[in-house]
């Protein structure tokens, strides 16, 4: 099963807009609902050991079953007989803020994420209509359940063999949007790892350095709208929170970010693009960015995008290309000598690498980026020899997670 996303901008009218606008504040109060009643389930089953909350001990009977994905859908069910609000919404949709809160309790569980929070007033941007048919397009507009006719901007064609399956519909500080999920059943093997390959050695001080000597140098997208950015921040401070003007400025400034978001994507696509030219085999450091930009340098780190080239954009594009992509392990990938393997101690600052047992020299990323690159021709079994010489051995290859692939990287 191969499944794609597409994104189209909508333009619903006034009165459709204001529906959607009532919708996601329905779903973000069932959201909130949900989220509490099962956070009260969980804190009656538990108190501090040495003393009892000075605000409240929420007490819930020993035998009640804990709230779970099917027992709230039914309870769910039974609150739209008696409250209108729930009602005017799909039906669908309520159950997928349901299956929202399940999965976020599940992320919980798997220590993947925090404890789900509630959600403030305008946090809630989506929501989803899980069963769709493919008629629901008809020329330049999509008739989406309980709204209607909604003009599309179908600026890109789907792809043939494809099925609409579902419509989710995105709220932006630019306008409306509808994410189109296509699937089609055809299976898609894994790439072969033959071709030129290249390591990826990112960081701040040049965004990515490759094995064959390639520097780019990191842009700083954050810096190019920081003034105006700063400009809207401070006029927004005057502002009485709530007001027309409040609103007003809270959606220049979300524009703004918008963006800046939107530049750094589209420069990281063709980045991604310009190295599939070169290589058919790509290795990067499996790190995690998270930690990273928690750092001193978070912000940085942030604006520049590491994670979100190195996971979603690179992989997508590899995928998309025919291009081989995996991660190596990043232990001591600066220690080490491409040319002979000796161990090369360096501190930060030291930039540039001098191996005292061949004499190599080279800046120091490029000698990591070698180091890459040969962790991950070692990992799939092929020398660089090899692959000068377009020879693949037999044999099973890791599998990548295609289907991951994507999904995250559909948003291209």
């Amino acid at each position: 099963m191969l499944v794609l996303t597409y994104s189209y901008r909508i333009y619903p009218d006034l009165e459709q807009e204001l529906q959607m606008l009532n919708w996601l504040e329905t779903c973000r109060q069932v959201y909130n609902y949900v989220v509490g009643e099962r956070k009260d389930w969980i804190d009656s089953r538990k108190c501090s050991v040495n003393a009892c909350s000075l605000q409240k001990e929420y007490i819930i009977p020993a035998d009640t079953p804990y709230p779970d994905y099917y027992r709230q859908k039914k309870a769910l069910t039974e609150a739209k007989k008696t409250n209108p609000e729930l009602k005017a919404v799909h039906s669908q949709v309520l159950q997928d803020v349901i299956g929202r809160v399940d999965a976020a309790f599940v992320a919980f569980h798997q220590k993947r994420t925090g404890f789900p929070r509630f959600k403030k007033f305008g946090r809630m941007r989506s929501f989803l209509f899980p069963q769709i048919k493919g008629e629901a397009i008809d020329g330049n507009s999509i008739k989406l359940p309980k709204i209607g006719q909604v003009p599309i901007n179908l600026h890109r064609p789907m792809p043939e063999g494809f099925d609409l399956k579902a419509v989710r519909v995105v709220r932006k500080h630019s306008g409306w949007y509808a994410m189109l999920t296509l699937k089609a059943d055809v299976d898609v093997p894994d790439i072969p790892p033959e071709g030129h390959a290249l390591g990826l050695d990112v960081g701040l001080e040049y965004f990515l350095s490759t094995s064959d000597g390639e520097q780019v140098s990191r842009p700083r997208f954050f810096n190019k709208l920081h003034r105006k950015l700063k400009s809207l921040q401070r006029r927004l401070k005057g502002k009485q929170k709530g007001s027309k003007n409040w609103l007003k400025l809270i959606e220049r400034i979300g524009r703004v970010h918008e963006n800046i978001a939107n530049y750094r994507l589209d420069w990281q696509f063709k980045l991604a693009h310009h190295l599939c030219d070169r290589a058919g085999i790509i290795f990067v450091e499996d790190l995690d960015f998270r930690i990273l930009a928690k750092g001193f340098l978070g912000q940085h780190m942030v604006d520049a995008g590491l994670g979100q080239f190195v996971n979603i954009v690179l992989p997508w594009v590899c995928w998309k290309r025919g291009v081989y992509y995996s991660k190596v392990n990043p232990r001591g990938t600066s220690q080490e000598c491409p040319e002979c393997g000796a161990q090369v101690r360096k501190e930060l600052k030291d930039r540039i690498h001098h191996c005292g047992e061949c004499g190599s020299i080279k800046p120091r990323d490029v000698a990591s980026a070698q180091v890459i690159r040969n962790r991950g021709l070692s990992v799939v079994g092929l020398t660089a020899d090899e692959i000068a010489c377009g020879r693949v051995l037999s044999g099973a290859l890791p599998r990548q997670d295609r289907t991951k692939q994507v999904v995250a990287g559909a948003i291209r």
